[in-house]
């Protein structure tokens, strides 16, 4: 299902998930707890339990099922766990296939959902050398930004099952995201992602070198980069300005 932004596609999914009053357990550092106007509790009243995350963008198995409620009229039912792949504020770390079906499972055994923020998911995918549908595969829902790293111009996708987005379909509506142009805008996200996906592995290195600097792909985020006697001072000026133009035209 086509929606304007990654926030909506995330505040839609767990709206969806939860009624009011209902709990969702994410990480501290998540974007939709730090940086989505707390869209969540002020228009779907869900009440957001924290869990640290490791600099890995992980959170501890342990910590989430100590975050899980007892049934118990005091506290808010807990109904979702909440992921993000790759995490933004945990320096683009890449949740690994095996640490994403521990936490599928951890859901499913104790009855709840898990929905995965997955607005960089193919980022992660190419740099772990995965298909995209392994790290996704766990989820009950995820979504997934047109505009990162896959050019199109606006966008995001949520996915999750027939029933699951038709719900979705209604509390997008509530939320005035339900467009009669939307055809336009989805019609670049079929190009990205039927001609970008690919493209994304080694990238920097190639927009690089079209501005006339060699760089060795040492790694999925690590560049080699060799000086030399005759290599002069603005030249290394020159090397640290391409850097920066590539990096800002991938924002």
């Amino acid at each position: 299902m086509f929606v304007p932004s990654g926030t909506m596609g995330n505040l839609v999914a767990i709206l969806t998930h939860c009624g009011r009053g209902d709990e969702v357990i994410l990480g501290d550092q998540a974007h939709t707890f730090t940086s989505e106007a707390g869209g969540i509790a002020a228009l779907g009243g869900v009440h957001p339990y924290p869990v640290r995350n490791a600099p890995d963008g992980t959170l501890a198995l342990e910590d989430i099922l100590g975050a899980i409620r007892e049934d118990n009229p005091h506290y808010p039912r807990t109904r979702l766990i909440c992921l993000e792949n790759t995490h933004n504020r945990c320096y683009g770390a890449a949740l690994s296939v095996a640490y994403t079906a521990a936490v599928g499972r951890l859901a499913h055994e104790r009855g709840l959902k898990l929905h995965i923020d997955g607005a960089r998911i193919f980022n992660a995918a190419i740099a772990q050398g995965v298909d995209a549908r392994d790290l996704a595969a766990p989820a009950d829902s995820i979504t997934f930004c047109l505009s990162k790293g896959l050019c199109a111009p606006v966008g995001s996708v949520l996915c999750g099952s027939a029933d699951f987005i038709r719900e979705a379909r209604r509390t997008r509506k509530v939320l005035g995201g339900g467009m009669r142009q939307a055809g336009i805008l989805a019609a670049a996200g079929i190009v990205a992602l039927e001609k970008r996906v690919d493209r994304l592995a080694k990238e920097v290195a190639a927009q690089l070198a079209e501005r006339g600097v060699k760089v060795g792909v040492a790694g999925p985020r690590r560049f080699r980069a060799v000086t030399h006697y005759w290599v002069k001072a603005e030249d290394i000026e020159k090397a640290l300005a391409a850097f920066a133009a590539v990096l800002r035209s991938a924002l």
